[in-house]
């Protein structure tokens, strides 16, 4: 039976922070258990090939079907292998809006105001433009501006512009709203991710062990401590032990299903499983939050711009790949996602509540579904939904994937503030700078339809990949986590992951948990030093 400190389970974004920055300390024995593999090949590394990413890196998860999508299931992407989603992700580096961090110190979480994550995020970064009060310039994670962006990613922002619209060089920075090119994290060319920066550099550390192909069964738990982990092989079971604590960094969806397999969750739904009931808290996988998301797709004439499925598309993007792999240049360090912007929907809402993501590409399903053709598409996401869902065991088994509903669309908040930033995303594609391109709309509504219009949303939205909330921190009794991320009711476990935020943020996720892995590595340093 092998010991160590701290057993961190899971190396995504916030994973590998914490064990990164856990190993830092020759004293602190660390293990690293990752489903996945290495996820180091160049398709991985490949910032352009995220289309044709080894279906090994993903966990391919779909939703129950969704009332608020029509009777619709939903495709719901995971990162499997080091560096979690921060490996298959757009790269798009975004913290999130001021505010939501105030709110969340306002709702009890002391300790995550803005001014008191911020230096945790620079703490973090190393961005191209050096260290600033927003930025930090010697980080592990590497921000980089796109030095190739495509000519109808720049035409987006200047449609934006043409309407008065203010242009943002830095979403990170003093404001958040505004239109621009997004910063990504990528190096020289070359996909950041997580494990990129806390991981890979490290692997020699004689106290830092990772394990890949590494499947957890179940949290070890004795007289209200957790104790180990058990994992589940290919004949039989191998059980870990964690001297200190256990860190779950397994995201909004492993989190709560590792949670749930341990018997800890919902009491009546363990029981119509099987399972012993170790602490029952119904708020485990519960609160789930996601950006819905609708995404509109215009064919233009055969262009040399836009990214497109054609003969002439497929030997430029062949040059291209020889070009980055000589030397890292090029279209393919494209993320897709180039360009896009922050807007408020009501002059009464406290921050941007909409984001557009902007790909000079005509997407379906998620990029999965071949279009033939030229064109462009753009994301409307409502950035602070009201609708919750929930993660459930659909099996005791633990290869099988959870139960997961987002519940989308349930609340008519969410369907208002899409509908108005869809309607304002077309008056951008109406500015002469998109409209030279002569776009066709490939999903034509009447936009002053109100009910054409939300039945078009409702066919077509799904997510933007960024769940939250499911085991969430707070100051009261019966939220799971207390705002130091240490487990309530249970010794020696931590959570490290989006999981934990009790209100999703205004923007991309895999920065934020980043921040959060860095926060609790530090949480637990103190704490061992008690």
């Amino acid at each position: 039976m092998a010991e160590y400190d701290v057993i961190v389970i899971g190396g995504g974004s916030a994973g590998s922070a914490v064990a990164g920055r856990l190993s830092e300390d020759p004293n602190i024995s660390v293990c690293l258990l990752e489903a996945g593999g290495r996820n180091n090949g160049v398709r991985v590394k490949t910032p352009g090939l995220m289309p044709f990413l080894p279906g090994n890196t993903n966990w391919n998860f779909e939703t129950v079907p969704q009332k608020g999508l029509n009777g619709r299931i939903g495709y719901q992407p995971r990162g499997r292998g080091l560096g979690g989603s921060s490996a298959i992700n757009a790269m798009i580096y975004i913290r999130g809006h001021r505010w939501d961090y105030d709110n969340w110190a306002a709702g009890g979480c002391t300790g995550w105001a803005y001014d008191d994550v911020l230096p945790y995020f620079r703490k973090a970064e190393s961005n191209v433009h050096g260290g600033c009060d927003y930025h930090g310039g010697d980080g592990p994670l590497s921000v980089s501006d796109q030095k190739w962006p495509n000519p109808l990613s720049t035409a987006f922002v200047e449609a934006a512009r043409e309407l008065q619209l203010p242009h943002n060089p830095d979403f990170n920075g003093a404001t958040q709203q505004g239109y621009g090119l997004y910063q990504v994290t990528q190096k020289e060319g070359e996909r950041w991710s997580a494990a990129r920066a806390y991981i890979e550099p490290h692997r020699d550390r004689a106290n830092l062990d990772i394990r890949t192909g590494a499947l957890v069964a179940r949290l070890e738990t004795d007289a209200g401590r957790v104790t180990g982990v058990t994992l589940k092989k290919a004949f039989g079971e191998e059980t870990l032990t964690a001297r200190h604590a256990v860190v779950l960094s397994a995201g909004a969806f492993g989190t709560p299903h590792i949670l749930q397999l341990s018997g800890i969750g919902p009491g009546e739904h363990l029981q119509a499983h099987g399972l012993n009931v170790v602490q029952d808290n119904p708020h485990i996988g519960s609160h789930l939050q996601d950006h819905i998301d609708y995404v509109a797709s215009f064919e233009t004439p055969a262009s040399k711009d836009s990214f497109g499925n054609s003969l002439s598309g497929t030997v430029r993007m062949g040059k291209a790949l020889i070009e980055h792999r000589r030397q890292r240049t090029g279209i393919l360090t494209t993320p897709y996602a180039e360009s896009g912007g922050f807007t408020r929907t009501h002059p009464d809402a406290p921050a941007p509540d909409v984001q557009y993501h902007f790909v000079p590409a005509m997407l379906e399903d998620h990029g999965r579904e071949k279009v033939s053709g030229h064109g462009f598409s753009c994301h409307a996401c409502v950035l602070r939904p009201e609708s919750m869902g929930t993660v459930r065991l659909a099996s005791t088994n633990p290869k099988a994937a959870p139960a997961i509903d987002p519940n989308f669309l349930d609340d008519d908040h969410d369907i208002a503030v899409m509908r108005a930033g869809v309607r304002n995303m077309y008056r951008i594609f109406q500015s002469p700078a998109l409209a030279q391109y002569q776009p066709k709309d490939r999903y034509p509504v009447d936009l002053d339809d109100d009910a054409a219009l939300d039945e078009m949303i409702r066919n077509r939205a799904d997510t933007v990949y960024h769940p939250v909330g499911t085991c969430r921190m707070g100051a009261n009794d019966d939220d799971p986590l207390t705002p130091r991320l240490k487990f309530r009711g249970l010794e020696g476990l931590y959570v490290a992951d989006a999981s934990i935020m009790p209100k999703l943020v205004s923007g991309n996720t895999n920065a934020p948990s980043i921040m959060i892995g860095e926060r609790c590595a530090e949480f637990m340093k103190e704490d061992m030093r008690a």
